[in-house]
């Protein structure tokens, strides 16, 4: 393209985003969700928007460590930059060919963040960019560069210029300006520079050295060592402050070979294999553990069938009950936290509410447990993923010291669901069955998020990419380290690398140290609507591997029962009443005991329903033992009676109401005889129905009808409730229909804004709506609808808002005006008396 068919370059970054295609503006405004929160009237606006502080910190924080280095580079470079300056800066002298290949990408990406604007021999940084990352004594540069020697000579008299030029070598000048614009000229001349450098003395070369990498400031005493006078007199330090020197920039980038950084970064770095394993392997462990979560979530939800811990007055759960829970889980303390967390997210547990508030089980909980078991793995993992509370903070201490409690506040992390899904997306680009190195992990995501990764909150991201690795193999996401199928699912991942020949493990489950070195397209994240299908299809491809439920029991002489795998729900809930579990694993062995067969009888199980119940569950014979510890405790149970008197107990035997009088253990009980038959007592009847139980008797309870009472276990269930909603990092990422619309309503107040108007017609000043009285605007409008012509309008709705349009007029009627309105693109009746003025465009506005 030649000179004269180049089209202007732009001169300001509204500008260039006036040049941009619709496709580069949704890109923009796709990485930088904030810019349209709310929609900008015109580009104008959105380029201001685009150089605020807190929106251009946000733009930085999501850069990578290269772009963030070339964004650092041109901060030190002048206003505006050439690309071969900024390219020596980033590559320096030896021109790194790494650097040379992957800085127009960076340059790019900067471009698209609209952080960067302008041709290539006329590239800016944006005002707020540079402010932030220039250095100044406040806040040093991440490059360790100093200011300039025209920055850094600020302020130093004229004389003293004078003798630094004069020692540098240089001729004296009539002026400081020029004398400055010399001793500048002298540093950034290679040569020059060399040639001065070699008559330094050594130890005056040792303390540049130390200064060149930065920080570029040193003290000095009022009298300096003549290593330092020698460096003082040639400006090769300079004075920014009593006592203290500055090297200046242009002295360091010489030391530095060009290089604004030490370690120019453009290459990722690479997610190394720590091991290998054969696929069915990864698959078959990441089953198990997903059958292992799903029975501890269960387990959980059991615990608190019936009302679970109280809630803390701030909230959550208190370290006692978490420590319990613990306990009933027989498992660490933070994996318990996890579990909570996890049913919480997923909405199987709330608070109920209550006045004595505790937790406990919701109604979804009883629909989620009819679900098949794939379908129950799926919405766990669906809830991980997309959840912003983070269990890996429960113990700590937030901002004002407190302690962070399970289901409490404060534990909300937005950049959670970020980092586990990139932490996944990293592990499907490796090769089947292969397990990263969790080091190379965070240093991949130190490198892709730098300013998050290394200064915020001490590296909150690196934290939650080893809580997330953590919990993915808690899970079943991933087996053995590695992605299982499933998991790859979950994220809409496509086939796995195919492993080279050095990636085959020698036998099953054998793990090798193997480096795979390749980049991966990053995973997007997934809408809703795409997660329920990848989920979906996740659990699709972990049911085959899930164990069968079994409908049987071995049932053994000891008074135990041993369940070979998981049960069908049905025997496993009439297991769980009538015998209690003694141990778990592989198999669960379960102890019938005289207590756990009265608490079946009180559920309402009668002596010939139990034995019909093991007969037909039992692979073996059902023992002896077995059978006589049924009808025995049937054949008592029941026999006495315990009502409201406060409580009373009632028998036909009067010899076995006289035992229980003369027997001491019922002394806080509060009996006395009322009738041959009938005791009363002064506790309630729970109280007493225990207070007998502990005393070896078999009590039931009995209606005010006199009926036997069947206590069943009413499971305690909160009202309906939502599970949390996650906190967004920020405002979310538009849909391609608000991006459509988005874009429209900015071109069209771009339009309207931007369109030229006749000179003499009123035009606004500073962005104001054009101003005409009633009976011009009138028949302006008038005029407009026999020649066809389109007018500037202002126009202020119902509710006040005001802007600018560009009508064709079609009809005035009625003290309406219906019109063509090119900036909505359609016909619009507008009130006249809403229409502050009009102006006439030019005749050659496009």
């Amino acid at each position: 393209m030649s000179t004269e068919d180049r089209p202007p370059a732009p001169r300001s970054l509204a500008e260039e985003l006036r040049a941009r295609g619709d496709a580069s503006l949704g890109a923009l405004l796709r990485s930088r969700p904030d810019l349209i929160t709310p929609v900008p009237t015109d580009l104008t606006q959105l380029a201001t928007r685009a150089g605020t502080r807190a929106s251009v910190v946000r733009a930085l924080e999501r850069l990578d460590r290269f772009a963030l280095q070339t964004a650092e580079a041109l901060a030190v470079a002048a206003d505006p930059a050439a690309y071969g300056e900024l390219l020596g800066l980033m590559a320096g002298d030896d021109a790194d060919p790494a650097v040379v290949a992957a800085l127009p990408h960076a340059l790019d990406v900067l471009r698209e963040q609209a952080l960067v604007w302008g041709d290539d021999d006329r590239l800016r940084l944006v005002r707020t960019a540079r402010e932030l990352l220039a250095p100044s004594p406040q806040h040093p540069s991440p490059t360790g560069l100093g200011p300039t020697v025209q920055e850094a000579t600020a302020g130093m008299s004229p004389g003293r210029i004078q003798e630094i030029v004069t020692a540098a070598g240089l001729a004296s000048t009539h002026d400081s300006v020029s004398a400055v614009t010399a001793l500048a000229g002298l540093f950034t001349d290679r040569a020059r520079m060399a040639a001065l450098l070699a008559d330094a003395p050594a130890d005056s070369l040792d303390v540049l050295e130390r200064l060149v990498w930065g920080p570029p400031y040193g003290q000095v005493t009022a009298d300096p060592a003549p290593r330092l006078r020698w460096l003082l007199d040639r400006g090769l330090l300079l004075p920014t402050a009593p006592g203290t020197v500055v090297l200046p920039r242009e002295v360091a980038l010489h030391l530095r070979r060009g290089l604004a950084h030490r370690t120019p970064e453009p290459v990722p770095p690479v997610v190394e294999t720590a091991a290998v394993h054969r696929p069915q392997v990864v698959d078959s462990a990441a089953a198990g553990q997903a059958y292992t979560a799903l029975a501890t979530v269960e387990e959980l939800l059991k615990d608190w069938d019936e009302g679970g811990p109280a809630v803390l007055r701030a909230g959550g759960l208190s370290v006692r009950d978490l420590k319990r829970t613990a306990v009933a889980l027989d498992v660490p303390e933070p994996a318990a936290a996890f579990w909570v967390e996890l049913a919480y997210a997923a909405g199987l547990i709330a608070s109920d509410g209550e006045a004595d508030e505790r937790y406990a089980a919701t109604p979804a909980y009883d629909e989620w447990l009819e679900l098949p078991a794939a379908e129950r793995w799926s919405l766990l993992v669906t809830a991980w993923l997309a959840a912003t509370r983070t269990a890996g903070l429960v113990g700590g201490r937030d901002a004002k010291d407190r302690t962070l409690s399970a289901l409490g506040p404060g534990l909300d992390r937005s950049a959670a669901p970020e980092v586990r899904h990139r932490v996944l997306a990293l592990l499907a680009g490796l090769p089947e069955g292969a397990a990263p190195a969790a080091g190379s992990v965070l240093a991949r995501l130190r490198w892709e998020r730098p300013l998050r990764g290394d200064r915020r909150e001490d590296d909150l991201r690196g934290r939650l990419a080893e809580w997330a690795l953590s919990e993915a193999e808690l899970l079943g996401v991933t087996g053995r380290g590695a992605l299982s199928a499933q998991g790859r699912a979950l994220l809409g991942a496509p086939a796995a690398p195919t492993p080279g020949p050095e990636a085959e493990p020698a036998g099953p489950g054998d793990k090798l140290p193997v480096h795979h070195h390749h980049r991966t397209t990053p995973l997007a994240p997934l809408s809703p609507a795409e997660q329920a299908v990848a989920s979906a299809a996740a659990a699709r491809l972990l049911a085959p591997l899930l164990p069968e439920p079994l409908d049987h029991v071995l049932l053994q002489a000891d008074l135990t029962a041993v369940a070979p795998g998981p049960l069908q729900r049905p025997l496993a809930d009439m297991l769980d009443v009538l015998a209690d579990v003694e141990s778990k694993g592989g198999a669960t062995v379960y102890r019938f005991t005289p207590g756990s067969v009265r608490r079946a009888l009180d559920a309402g199980q009668a002596a010939s329903d139990l034995h019909a119940f093991l007969a037909t569950h039992s692979r073996t014979p059902v023992p002896q033992p077995l059978a006589y510890l049924i009808d025995d405790v049937a054949r008592r149970h029941g026999h006495l009676r315990v009502g409201a008197a406060s409580a009373y107990v009632r028998c036909d035997d009067d010899a076995m109401l006289s035992e229980i009088l003369a027997d001491k253990r019922a002394a806080g009980l509060g009996l006395r005889r009322l009738a041959p038959t009938v005791l009363a007592a002064q506790t309630d009847p729970a109280g007493l129905l225990e207070g007998l139980r502990s005393m070896g008797f078999a009590p039931a309870a009995e209606s005010a009808e006199g009926d036997v009472l069947i206590t069943r276990a009413l499971a305690h269930r909160t009202p309906p409730r939502t599970a949390p909603e996650p906190v967004p990092d920020g405002p979310p990422v538009p849909d391609d229909t608000l991006l459509a619309a988005a874009l429209r309503a900015i071109r069209a107040g771009d339009l309207a804004s931007t369109t030229p108007r006749k000179p003499g017609a009123a035009p606004a000043a500073n962005g104001e709506l054009p101003r005409t009285g009633a009976a011009e605007t009138l028949a302006t409008m008038q005029a407009a609808v026999l020649t066809g012509e389109a007018l500037w309008i202002g126009y202020v709705n119902a509710e006040g808002a005001a802007s600018q349009r560009v009508v064709a007029p079609i009809r005035v009627e009625g003290g309406f005006v219906t019109a063509y309105d090119h900036t909505a693109d359609e016909v619009r009746t507008y009130p006249l008396h809403r229409i502050t003025g009009v102006a006439e465009l030019a005749d050659d506005a496009g």
